[in-house]
């Protein structure tokens, strides 16, 4: 990413006082074209980067320059703690260095508000999942895994990853599909066996409309979806829902809506949770899948 390679060439100058266009091409990586576009970035942006040239020339920071943590707030700095701290919770070698460096820059250690576990209780797995995907998003690495469908079948995957997302008390990660040739959308605990590979892509840039990956077997149709809900289940009702979609009836019961969500077996299996205690209102079509469901369930122990 050019801001973290930008701050990448600041350190680099403080550092060895003097550098050369190869040598900062060869350090990061990229071209000299792109290490003069840089330097012009950071130019623009107020750092007083010259070059000499000659022998013993090359481009050098200004003897006057630090960098003065006096522009930044005191509020504005335990925010980028913070969010080290949040991201430091994926447990990655690299943003443990950040965070200390930041730290030790500030006088200051970070805030230690909240904690995050990707396993479920009784589970070690989950981190290094998030962890090698996110690696290769950075590193813009295809990777290769074994994937469930919503069919329960198992199917081979290779992916350009592209963004991690969490959403509905699950984390997925988009990218495009070089099986099926098509951005697609994939929940991470349904992944099996992924490897980082030697192989590297280039960011491709998709229409608007397929940016937030919908064309997906993990999203299959979307739905508002209204319950009731009896009150001794009220307590997992604030667990999943927010206040402005519940909606407190006179006897006591919940009526809860759940708007533009994905219809498929977890949201089948989220209401039969509730067993006894909840009831689909809308839609109709749900309603039915329901009581298919509850009946066969109802066969299995009335044998």
């Amino acid at each position: 990413m050019q801001i973290e390679r930008l701050f990448k060439i600041v350190y680099y100058l403080l550092d060895k006082k003097n550098i050369t266009a190869n040598e900062l091409a060869e350090y990061l990586g990229v071209s000299k074209r792109t290490v003069f576009r840089d330097m012009d970035t950071l130019s623009l942006s107020g750092i007083p980067i010259y070059a000499e040239k000659g022998n013993k020339g090359g481009y050098m920071l200004m003897d006057s320059f630090v960098l003065n943590k006096s522009i930044i707030t005191e509020h504005e700095q335990n925010e980028i703690l913070s969010a080290l701290q949040g991201l430091s919770a994926v447990k990655t070698e690299e943003t443990e260095k950040v965070l200390q460096k930041i730290s030790s820059f500030f006088k200051k250690a970070p805030p230690n508000w909240f904690d995050v576990d990707f396993a479920s209780w009784g589970d070690g797995s989950g981190i290094s999942d998030f962890s090698e995907i996110k690696t290769a998003i950075f590193e813009n690495r295809i990777i290769e895994f074994d994937y469930f469908n919503t069919k329960g079948e198992r199917i081979h995957r290779r992916v350009e990853p592209i963004h991690l997302w969490f959403k509905a008390h699950s984390w997925y990660f988009k990218g495009f599909c070089l099986v099926k040739q098509d951005l697609r959308l994939f929940k991470v605990s349904r992944a099996r066996n992924i490897t980082i590979t030697d192989e590297t892509f280039t960011e491709r840039i998709f229409p608007e409309e397929n940016s937030c990956g919908e064309s997906v077997d993990t999203f299959p149709e979307r739905v508002t979806l209204v319950m009731k809900i009896a009150p001794e289940m009220a307590y997992r009702v604030y667990d999943f829902f927010g206040e402005e979609d519940i909606e407190k009836n006179d006897d006591g019961s919940l009526t809860v809506t759940q708007r533009n969500e994905p219809e498929d077996n977890g949201m089948y299996g989220f209401i039969l949770s509730f067993g006894e205690y909840a009831e689909v209102l809308e839609p109709e079509h749900i309603k039915a899948i329901i009581n298919e469901k509850a009946l066969a369930m109802s066969k299995k122990y009335n044998k």
